[in-house]
């Protein structure tokens, strides 16, 4: 009996106490993986790579010009979702000149106020835009609308494009007369609509600039703005 009692004693010597175990712990470090099973009882563990981006072959760039598209992939992603938000706008106004407007005085009214609400929207967005951006955007709204600056001018007759237009070109020296050429100087710019619009701008976003892209938040995608007869 003692000499069970000796190993029984020996026996608990050798277990540490919980201050000796909290010592000893190892910091768990790393990610969590998923990981399959299979029917023979071998592991395989699961992992996802980040998204890469792969340029068509033959595409061929010097320094400089990678970064001018670096920049252009930048400008686009913040001003777009202003072109698409303006195309909206647009036809909502065209919608309401043509089903409740009647009289020239009520159109002149209307457009008044649509002008003083898009001003109060997006003045300050617009007045913060660099140069470059205010380009990309006024391409954009063209390709969006359909029209060019001078023929929405032409359209609303000094209404709310009219002085919005204005307002771009005098920040951006542009040229209202010019057409969106998707086969031509803006064919890059067309690129990046198509890439927006299939749902993968996010990951080809990431495969440039290895961050997710910054969202524009735009502050209201319909106008409040009614005719007052």
């Amino acid at each position: 009996m003692k000499r069970w009692s000796l190993i029984l004693a020996a026996i608990l010597l050798l277990i540490p106490g919980e201050d000796i175990l909290a010592q000893t712990k190892r910091k768990v470090t790393g990610t969590p993986m998923y990981f399959e099973v299979s029917p023979q009882g071998d592991t395989t563990f699961l992992d996802s790579l980040d998204p890469v981006w792969i340029f068509p072959k033959g595409r061929k760039m010097k320094g400089n010009d990678w970064r001018k598209y670096y920049k252009l992939v930048y400008n686009f992603n913040k001003v777009y979702p202003y072109a698409l938000a303006g195309r909206k706008m647009m036809a909502q106004v065209d919608s309401t000149l043509a089903a409740d407007v009647s009289k020239r005085s009520e159109r002149n009214r209307y457009i008044k106020d649509v002008e003083r609400e898009l001003f109060r929207l997006f003045e300050k967005d617009i007045r913060n835009m660099t140069i470059n951006q205010g380009v990309v955007l006024m391409r954009l709204v063209d390709r969006e609308c359909g029209l060019s600056g001078f023929e929405i001018i032409k359209t609303y007759e000094n209404g709310f494009a009219a002085n919005f237009w204005q307002l771009v070109a005098r920040l951006f020296s542009q040229d209202l007369k010019t057409k969106y050429d998707p086969k031509g100087k803006d064919a890059q710019l067309e690129e990046l609509v198509k890439i927006w619009d299939s749902g993968m701008w996010d990951s080809f976003y990431f495969s440039i600039f290895m961050e997710m892209p910054k969202k524009t938040v735009i502050k209201a995608e319909r106008l409040e703005s009614e005719v007052r007869k």
